[in-house]
């Protein structure tokens, strides 16, 4: 059984910091990207928002399973606990102990690596948001500097039917 031991200890928690490690470079890597883009390179919403999006997946599984490899190791190291006692025949009070502390050792690792990772996430798709955003008021911008202007601008005189004399109503000209 000190396999199973070893195995929640250094199989389990190693591989929920290496999910961490991952989190945080692929977080890391968002932010430069973000950093350096400017929004009016694109012609096209999709493919700006397929770059943002890139990667940003790994970062939401990590962090939605993350808790539950953790309760994996709990459940394994508490099975180990009963394990050992059972094949003991009497209980031992240390190494019960030892026992449910590495179960609870793989639970604590399992929201530290979870807790950093939702909030990374959550960071990033608002900073996505808002750089989609930026792209469609310069869209829009873009749009409203290419319509051509109507036929009144840059005139002295409005439209009829615009000035004050269409406000009080007395139409003379």
């Amino acid at each position: 059984m000190d396999f199973m031991k070893e195995l929640i200890d250094y199989g389990l928690i190693g591989f929920l910091i290496l999910l961490s490690v991952i989190a945080v470079a692929i977080a890391v890597e968002r932010h430069l990207v973000y950093r350096a883009l400017d929004v009016r390179q694109f012609r096209d919403r999709e493919e700006l928002e397929i770059l943002l999006t890139t990667r940003l997946h790994i970062i939401g599984t990590i962090a939605s399973n993350a808790p539950y490899l953790g309760l994996l190791g709990t459940v394994l190291g508490i099975m180990l606990t009963f394990y050992t006692m059972g094949a003991e025949g009497f209980m031992d009070t240390k190494k019960t102990m030892v026992g449910l502390a590495l179960a609870l050792k793989a639970t604590a690792i399992g929201l530290l690596v979870a807790i950093p990772a939702v909030t990374l996430y959550n960071l990033l798709l608002r900073r996505v948001k808002v750089l989609l955003l930026r792209w469609d008021m310069a869209a829009a911008e873009t749009e409203a500097d290419s319509e051509p202007a109507p036929s009144w601008v840059g005139r002295n005189r409005r439209p009829a039917g615009t000035g004050a004399e269409a406000q009080s109503g007395d139409g003379h000209k």
